[in-house]
C-alpha cells in the first residue's frame, strides 16, 4: 500500500484538527443533561460525556464540502445525507426522538446515495439495497455500546479497504483517509475507559458513511460487496443474529436490551478486552479472508461463511439475543 504525500497531509491535518475539536467538545458537554446516564442498556458505570462523534461529522464534512465544490455529485449526496443523519442523531442525544422521525430521514438519505450511484428507483435491487443500507445505519448505532468498538470497526473497514486495493484511487480513497484520521483522533478519547462517547450523532453519521462507501466501491468495481461484508462481519452478523433470535423467541425486539454478543463478552471480560479481541479477530481472521475473497471470487461465498462461522459459534455459546443479563458495570 503506497501512501502519497497528499494522503499523508490529509491524515495529519484531519487527526490534529480532530484532536483539537474533540478537546473543545469535551470541555463543553460536561454538564447535566448532556451526559450519557446509566440505564438498563448501559455498559458504563457513571454518567459520561457524549456527542463526541460530532467531531467526526465536522472533520469528514469539511472534506465533503470540498468535494461538492468540485461538482462531484457523490460528495453532495454524502454531505446532505450525512448531515441529516447527524442532525437527527444529535437531536436524539439531547432528547429521545421517535423512530417515526428518524426512519424517514434514514431512508431519504440512503435513497439519495442510491440515486447518484445509478440504481433504478423502486426496482427489486433498489429496495434490497435501501433496506440493507438503512439496516446497517441502525445496527451501527446498536453496536456502539462499549468503549472504542464503533471506531475500531470504522478503522478495520477503511484501513482494510486501502490495504486490499492498495490504495483506493481518487476522491473515495482520500475520503477513506480522512475518515481514518478522524477515527484515530476520536479513539484517543474513546479507548477504554472512554472519556467521551460517540453518541447517535456520530454512530449514525459513521454508519451512513461506511454503508455509502460500500455501495460506491461495489458499483464502481473497486471492491466486491462480499469483500466489504467480510470486513464488516463483526458488526452486521452480531446485530442481525441477535435481532433474528429476539424475533424468533417472541421477545419485544424493539425494546432496548443488552444481549448482543459484544455486550455479553464485555460483561465478562470488560471493555478493553472485548474491543482489543475484536480488533485482533479482524486483523488475523477477517482481513486475510477478505483478501482471499478478492483474489478468489469463485470461492467468495464460502469465504464469507468461514468469516462468520466463529461469530456464529460465539453467539450460540454466549446465548446472544436470549433475554437480558444482570448488569455489572465493567468500566
Amino acid at each position: 500500500m503506497t501512501i502519497t504525500s497528499v494522503n499523508i497531509w490529509l491524515v495529519l491535518v484531519g487527526m490534529l484538527s480532530g484532536l483539537l475539536i474533540e478537546w473543545l467538545i469535551l470541555s463543553v458537554v460536561r454538564r447535566p443533561g448532556w451526559l450519557a446516564e446509566v440505564n438498563e442498556r448501559s455498559s458504563h458505570a457513571a454518567p459520561t460525556p457524549t456527542m463526541g462523534g460530532l467531531m467526526i461529522v465536522l472533520v469528514v464534512s469539511a472534506y465533503l464540502i470540498y468535494l461538492w465544490s468540485l461538482d462531484i455529485e457523490m460528495g453532495a449526496a454524502l454531505l446532505t445525507g450525512g448531515v441529516a443523519m447527524a442532525a437527527v442523531g444529535l437531536w436524539d442525544d439531547l432528547s429521545p426522538l421517535s423512530a417515526r422521525i428518524r426512519l424517514p430521514v434514514h431512508m431519504l438519505a440512503a435513497a439519495g446515495v442510491l440515486s447518484v450511484l445509478g440504481f433504478d428507483s423502486f426496482s427489486v435491487v433498489w429496495c434490497l439495497a435501501l433496506l440493507g443500507f438503512v439496516w446497517f445505519v441502525n445496527l451501527f448505532n446498536f453496536m456502539d455500546g462499549i468503549d472504542g468498538i464503533a471506531t475500531a470497526q470504522a478503522l478495520v473497514f477503511c484501513l482494510g479497504v486501502q490495504w486490499l486495493v492498495g490504495p483506493v484511487p481518487g476522491w473515495s480513497g482520500e475520503l477513506l483517509w480522512v475518515t481514518i484520521s478522524a477515527s484515530v483522533a476520536f479513539l484517543a478519547f474513546n479507548w477504554p475507559p472512554a472519556k467521551i462517547f460517540m453518541g447517535d450523532v456520530g454512530s449514525g453519521f459513521l454508519g451512513f458513511l461506511i454503508a455509502a462507501m460500500v455501495m460506491h466501491l461495489w458499483m464502481t468495481d473497486v471492491l466486491p460487496l462480499i469483500t466489504s461484508m467480510i470486513l464488516l462481519a463483526g458488526f452486521w452478523f452480531d446485530a442481525t443474529y441477535t435481532l433474528c433470535v429476539r424475533i424468533l423467541t417472541q421477545q419485544r425486539f424493539t425494546q432496548a436490551h443488552r444481549s448482543h454478543l459484544y455486550q455479553r463478552l464485555a460483561d465478562r471480560k470488560g471493555h478493553q478486552w472485548t474491543t482489543s479481541a475484536y480488533l485482533l479477530f479482524a486483523c488475523v481472521w477477517l482481513v486475510p479472508l477478505a483478501w482471499l475473497s478478492l483474489h478468489e471470487p469463485a470461492w467468495a461465498i464460502w469465504v464469507l461463511i468461514a468469516a462468520v462461522a466463529p461469530l456464529m459459534m460465539l453467539c450460540i455459546r454466549f446465548r446472544a439475543g436470549i433475554g437480558t443479563v444482570a448488569w455489572t458495570p465493567t468500566s
